[in-house]
């Protein structure tokens, strides 16, 4: 007997509009990178820079009160704690955050995986025990 999937808890954030998001944050990210890139001639020292600044990016803009980084800001989504449906902790931003490299590393596995859960999550979502949903 073939299990049926279950339906979502709640409204969750599709993968087309977080896709949307995502490329915005990168935008914002890479942007000032790649200028750093052209001004100094050290790619190390600007790959740190940048790891730091998407670090940073992440863990204070998904961690503050709207759980929204500038991309999921244009899209109207969120990013909210499964347990409370409220504000993501900084420390859970930073879990989420470095959870999305092991997604990105494994050729975009982790993020696909949304595809297939009822709850819509990907991997830095599950092991983070966050949601993305509509921003009301």
């Amino acid at each position: 007997m073939i299990p049926t999937p279950r339906e979502p808890s709640g409204p969750r954030a599709g993968f087309g509009v977080r896709l949307v998001a995502w490329i915005i944050d990168q935008a914002v990210v890479a942007v000032p990178a790649n200028v750093l890139l052209l001004v100094y001639d050290n790619p190390g020292l600007i790959q740190t820079g940048a790891f730091v600044a998407g670090l940073a990016y992440a863990i204070l803009l998904i961690g503050s009160p709207s759980g929204q980084t500038v991309g999921m800001r244009v899209v109207r989504i969120r990013a909210v704690d499964a347990a409370t449906g409220g504000r993501i902790e900084y420390g859970t931003a930073a879990i989420r955050f470095l959870m999305s490299i092991v997604s990105a590393l494994a050729i975009g596995l982790g993020y696909f995986w949304m595809l297939l859960d009822p709850e819509k999550q990907t991997w830095q979502d599950k092991v983070a025990g966050t949601y993305v949903v509509p921003a009301t």
